[in-house]
């Protein structure tokens, strides 16, 4: 009986953290260590603390996502979606909620050798941050109910992520690194683009605006294409900025890759579908991740 329970708790704790989104964490991070090991200025432990402050804060983000969108009643019976562990009852609501909170207490913790590394940078990154995973679908402003939640992934988990991971490891920033963060940020966006498409009636029950929801499922489909053929073309501008780091070039043939998922999305409808295509988008994002890495380090 306790073997069962233990396994209960695993899988509810498992669905709760949503494991196909934490590329969106693993991937500028990632990014943002290559680049500076490939300058030279890397520092591998703290490298690893900003992993873990940005898997914290995804996890944290999920929950308070899965704990507000079923007050707030965007999570119903009717979710095409993967479950939700409040929606379905799988656990107690105050419990999702305690989780979230504790891991943005654990974010703040575990930032506070960054801060004392990184100064004044870090500290407002680490706040506006934590706020703002907090925020996302909190408060009575909540940025994805707004359509702002492109705009919260796109800098958040690509600019911020990237550059902060470099900055903070090498005590400097400059242009290229920043371009370089849109990469993944744009990736991040067109996950949360086809979770948009795929919501779109409950969300628009639930007086939740996303764009998808504001603009319809045409401009879904075309927001997802931009995003995806601007990050495959970000690696070229980073090589005519800078005329050097040719190999960074390798990470847009993820345009290619891409063509299959880019044709499901605009063509399929259905929850299920929808859902893969949102996984392998976040596989996605890990390969231009890696393929990029590498190529800076080369």
């Amino acid at each position: 009986m306790l073997l069962n329970m233990g396994n209960h708790l695993f899988k509810s704790c498992l669905i709760a953290i949503r494991p196909k989104t934490l590329p969106a964490a693993i991937a500028p991070v990632a990014m943002g260590t290559a680049m500076a090991y490939g300058d030279g200025v890397h520092d591998f432990p703290v490298a690893w603390n900003c992993l873990g402050v940005a898997l914290l804060l995804q996890i944290g983000t999920n929950l308070a996502n899965d704990y507000f969108d079923h007050k707030k009643g965007a999570d119903t019976a009717e979710r095409v979606g993967p479950v939700r562990v409040t929606q379905s009852g799988l656990v107690p609501p105050l419990a999702v909620l305690a989780a979230a909170l504790l891991c943005f207490v654990l974010t703040a913790y575990f930032s506070v050798d960054l801060i004392q590394r990184g100064g004044q940078t870090m500290l407002f990154l680490a706040i506006a941050s934590i706020l703002s995973g907090l925020l996302y679908t909190a408060g009575p402003f909540p940025f994805g109910y707004l359509g702002l939640g492109e705009i919260f992934v796109l800098f958040f988990f690509g600019v911020v992520a990237v550059t902060g991971t470099y900055y903070v490891q090498s005590l400097e920033i400059n242009a290229a690194i920043i371009v370089a963060g849109l990469g993944p940020g744009l990736l991040s966006a067109a996950i949360l683009s086809v979770n948009n498409l795929r919501d779109i009636e409950g969300d628009r029950k639930a007086n939740k605006r996303t764009l998808a929801v504001r603009f319809g499922k045409v401009f879904a489909h075309y927001e997802y294409l931009f995003c995806v053929i601007m990050a495959s073309l970000i690696p070229i501008v980073i090589y005519l900025m800078i005329n050097d780091r040719s190999y960074i070039l390798i990470a847009s043939f993820t345009a290619l890759i891409a063509i299959p998922i880019v044709r499901t999305v605009l063509t399929q409808e259905d929850g299920p579908t929808l859902n893969k295509a949102l996984a392998a988008t976040g596989g996605l994002l890990l390969v231009y991740s890696i393929l990029f890495s590498i190529g800076w380090i080369l």
